[in-house]
């Protein structure tokens, strides 16, 4: 690995009005791992841009960039002629350059030429580099034949991927990552962390993914109100220290703020009494010398929440032995799926392994081959997924949007909810044709939760999104009462969010009886023995483990449902004692003329103590059944 540290003095960059960085100092040393993050429009992306050349800073100078090589993921989609393999290849521009020298010496017949090329080839491991573009392209996710696909048959999102696989293949000293988990899957993703494992030089990335920061990370460079900080440690350690800070801040800003009232209080009494004159004077000075501390800023700009459906039907929805695909192919088989109330699924599985197929049969948007879809009376879905972005319409606002699809509602009380999503002001009411893809993102978010489902589909919703606005997502789904369904490579969104996964493998779709981590591990060890030539587990395999888990969930599922209703008795219960207890707080319910009510509400809280205490028991009772049965199933 080659390089010196990369040195940041005194950068100062502003965009119009506004100042990005002021006064920033940074210090990376050659083989470092560094996040950087900060919300949208902050300036990470232009940050990189001081980096690559292509923008120079207001004041301020970069050192160590000279004879460095310099590797980064374009964000522009790129229209090429090229097909995806000799378009990836090219991202090392040394070896093109080799590959492009031979064919013009072979077509010359200047054999001497060629020997020495050869013999260049060969000190570059240049011929290995057909199949080192085939692996980017297959972890990446792409289909075998792939890389004899123009680039341009290629839609947005994988363009870009091929622009991450171009930046992985060029030899380089520092890469610079933006967003690179953005378009990919869960499975592309993990396969990504294992490759930057290996590489050898120093790493910059922008992301907003909290996992992959921690796999991937060992400091971060967070920009927040202009300025730089640097935290040692991943993600989760910088959101500890970060927080020890702001209570540090806050402490001494509250402290400095309690000695400047002092002050002007002194001032304002004695400031023109001449015993005290001097001493005034001299207090002013020390309002003037003090350096001024922040305060604090630790509210998110973002607050919201998922409206409660209005109605609801249970199941809401179910799919009975569905064949799921188009008319020239079955993608997946006999697909069972109930969704009751409350269901929280996350979907797990390589990419086109037919999830996308499977969300799109369950809203009804693709008709099934086969089998039965059956949708309750009250079944309102709303499904997010990132085409949704390309279909706004960029000359109308944010605010115009939602009243389209609820003109009944009062313009006030739609300002207000996109208030939640930080549309303030201007942002709201002014057309969206300027937003950036986050903007654009949380827009549709808004709308898609806006019109009050009881089922929320979720095709990858946190793309664009910075850490702010994820961990909002994260509260809002927590808090929702309706049905969730998953599909998104951020793993902490998912570990929070969802209580059931679902493999999708193989043309089936599976309960997945482990956990996140679980799942990791499989994925990483079918990539190290894909990496070392060594078969995957055999299609008779995965068929003999796909029905050992059939018959372990049919073994189970009696016990699951008895634990279901006594799980729902007590939530209705708990609900009418509670009404019960809030009436009994009634000052008026216990006047003479209200004696027969109070004793009726009395005597019902009474039976419904005694009722939560059998169904407590009960429960206990089932749910101990349940584990030593899931235990021995394991066994």
């Amino acid at each position: 690995m080659r390089g010196l540290m990369i040195i940041l003095r005194d950068i100062a960059l502003r965009r119009g009005p506004k100042a990005l960085l002021s006064g920033v100092d940074a210090t990376v040393q050659p083989g470092q791992r560094l996040a950087l993050i900060g919300a949208n429009g902050c300036g990470k992306s232009s940050l990189f841009a001081l980096l690559l050349g292509e923008l120079e800073a207001d004041h301020g100078d970069i050192e160590g960039l000279t004879g460095l090589r310099l590797a980064h993921m374009a964000q522009e989609v790129a229209h090429s002629d090229l097909n995806a393999g000799e378009y990836v290849l090219r991202g090392d521009a040394p070896l093109a350059a080799l590959h492009e020298a031979l064919l013009a010496a072979q077509a010359e017949e200047d054999y001497d030429r060629a020997a020495l090329l050869h013999q260049q080839l060969e000190d570059v491991d240049g011929y290995s580099a057909d199949r080192r573009v085939q692996r980017l392209l297959q972890g990446l996710g792409f289909a075998t034949d792939d890389h004899l696909r123009k680039v341009t048959d290629f839609s947005g999102g994988w363009r870009i991927r091929l622009n991450l696989a171009r930046a992985l293949m060029t030899p380089s000293d520092l890469l610079l990552l933006d967003e690179p988990t953005n378009h990919l899957d869960l499975d592309a993703t993990l396969w990504l962390q294992q490759w930057l494992s290996q590489y050898p030089g120093t790493l910059l990335m922008i992301s907003h993914d909290r996992d992959f920061i921690d796999a991937t990370c060992q400091r971060i460079l967070h920009i927040e109100h202009a300025q730089l900080h640097s935290y040692t440690g991943n993600y989760s350690e910088f959101e500890r220290l970060r927080a020890l800070r702001l209570a540090d801040q806050q402490a001494t800003y509250e402290k400095q703020q309690r000695r400047v009232a002092e002050i002007d209080d002194f001032v304002r009494r004695f400031r023109y009494k001449a015993s005290k004159a001097k001493q005034a004077q001299s207090r002013l000075k020390e309002l003037e010398r003090m350096a001024q501390v922040a305060p604090a800023h630790v509210d998110s700009p973002f607050s919201f929440t998922i409206p409660a459906p209005r109605d609801t039907s249970d199941p809401l929805l179910r799919l009975d032995l569905a064949e799921m695909g188009y008319p020239d192919r079955s993608i997946l088989s006999n697909v069972n799926l109930m969704l009751r109330p409350g269901s929280r699924i996350g979907l797990l599985g390589r990419n086109g392994a037919g999830k996308s197929t499977l969300l799109k049969s369950l809203i009804g948007q693709l008709p099934l081959r086969n089998g039965e879809r059956s949708a309750g009376k009250h079944c309102y879905v709303g499904y997010f997924h990132q085409q949704q972005l390309e279909v706004l319409d960029l000359q109308a606002n944010a605010l115009t949007h939602l009243q389209r699809l609820t003109p009944e509602a009062r313009e006030q009380e739609i300002l207000d909810y996109l208030g939640g999503f930080n549309f303030r002001g201007d942002a709201a009411t002014a057309p969206i044709a300027p937003f950036s893809g986050g903007e654009k993102a949380r827009l549709a978010l808004a709308m898609v939760v806006w019109q009050r489902p009881n089922l929320l589909v979720l095709d990858e919703p946190t793309n664009h999104l910075d850490l702010d606005m994820r961990a909002a997502l994260e509260l809002a789904l927590q808090n929702f009462e309706g049905a969730l369904v998953l599909v998104t490579h951020d793993r902490h969104l998912l570990r929070n969010t969802v209580d059931e996964l679902l493999l999708v493998h193989d043309g089936a779709v599976d309960s997945y009886d482990g956990d996140l981590a679980t799942y990791e591990k499989w994925v990483t060890s079918g990539l190290s023995a894909e990496a070392e030539g060594k078969p995957a587990a055999t299609a008779d395999n995965r068929k003999e483990k796909r029905q050992a888990a059939a018959a372990r969930r049919e073994r189970l599922r009696p016990l699951t449902k008895r634990v279901s209703a006594l799980e729902s008795q007590l939530s209705k219960s708990g609900e009418e004692l509670a009404t019960i207890e809030e009436a009994l707080g009634d000052a008026a319910l216990y006047e003479e003329t209200n004696k027969a009510r109070l004793a009726e509400l009395l005597k019902r809280q009474g039976e419904l103590k005694r009722q939560q205490d059998q169904i407590e028991e009960d429960w206990l009772t089932a749910q101990e059944e349940l584990e030593a049965l899931a235990a021995e199933e394991t066994d």
